[in-house]
């Protein structure tokens, strides 16, 4: 869907998750855990109902391609794009490109959705192997569509578009080495970097392609314009950074004073001591002499 809001849909949900996942990743760093996501346990001492079989993230990613998809083929109301083929011309020409490659994209991403939640719910035992893989496939996919949707588009689109494949390849690159190296703080702190900046950057895209904020478009042909686009994306690799280095900083916060409300707790509340012969039994005898003589 070649539209504002066909851009604006997955750029949406890929910030919504990058922001998640910077929470997630934050937490674990300040815990030291070995995951970020705590390994789920082996399904027969899972006691699920029906409404939990489906983790929630996985529901929510499965909504958004489902009305990814949708809309590719029915936005706006009244088109009907489901077509591949004109069969009316005797040459058959394939029609709908630029949408089914789109349709195509959604559609790995709902792959992955599903072997998620097989993975997690269904499986005798959570294969997180399986499930970034999936997810590595999804992003190749993206990267690979990508190469030839820019095929005969101008200059300017497919110059921002190419600088959109940046991110997307390197997040797929991200997942395929944690299919091996799971454990690796480095490796959920660069990726998470990367889905911000790849978010971000399609909602720059829409500012370029759709709505200026100067109101003049910008010019392909003009290598000043095509030049601060690539300024811009250098812009949106430190805004990544800062975004991700102030949500670690609130999740510091947090922990912190939770932790600090924690103590304060356990300090303010004793048990007694039951042994008479205890030293702290002994400490509080005295203290409690001198009160009853002073009443």
């Amino acid at each position: 869907m070649g539209s504002l809001e066909g851009h604006l849909l997955p750029g949406t949900i890929f910030l919504f998750f990058s922001l998640y996942h910077s929470v997630l990743i934050s937490l674990a760093l300040l815990r030291g855990q070995q995951l970020y996501k705590p390994p789920l346990l082996p399904r027969e001492k899972r006691r699920l109902k029906l409404w939990q079989q489906v983790p929630l993230e996985e529901a929510i990613k499965v909504i958004a391609c489902v009305t990814g998809i949708l809309c590719e083929f029915y936005y706006p109301p009244g088109t009907n794009r489901l077509q591949m083929i004109d069969w009316e011309n005797p040459q058959r020409p394939f029609v709908f490109k630029d949408n089914w490659q789109h349709v195509t994209m959604f559609g790995f991403f709902l792959l992955s959705a599903v072997v998620n939640t097989v993975s997690q719910k269904w499986l005798a035992q959570q294969n997180r192997k399986l499930e970034r893989a999936a997810e590595a496939l999804a992003f190749y996919v993206v990267v690979l569509l990508m190469y030839t949707h820019i095929e005969n588009k101008s200059v300017l689109e497919i110059r921002v578009h190419v600088l959109f494949m940046i991110p997307t390849f390197l997040v797929g690159l991200a997942s395929s080495i944690e299919v091996w190296v799971p454990h690796d703080p480095m490796i959920w702190v660069f990726k998470v970097w990367m889905g911000l900046v790849l978010s971000t950057w399609m909602f720059q895209l829409c500012l370029v392609l759709y709505v200026p904020p100067s109101g003049q478009h910008w010019q392909g042909d003009n290598p000043m314009d095509l030049a601060f686009l690539t300024t811009f994306f250098c812009w949106h690799l430190g805004l990544g950074g800062l975004i991700l280095a102030a949500i670690y900083g609130l999740c510091s916060l947090c922990c912190h004073h939770c932790s600090s409300w924690k103590e304060a707790s356990d300090a303010r509340y004793h048990l007694c001591p039951t042994d008479s012969t205890g030293e702290e039994l002994e400490k509080l005898c005295p203290e409690s002499t001198l009160q009853d003589r002073s009443v």
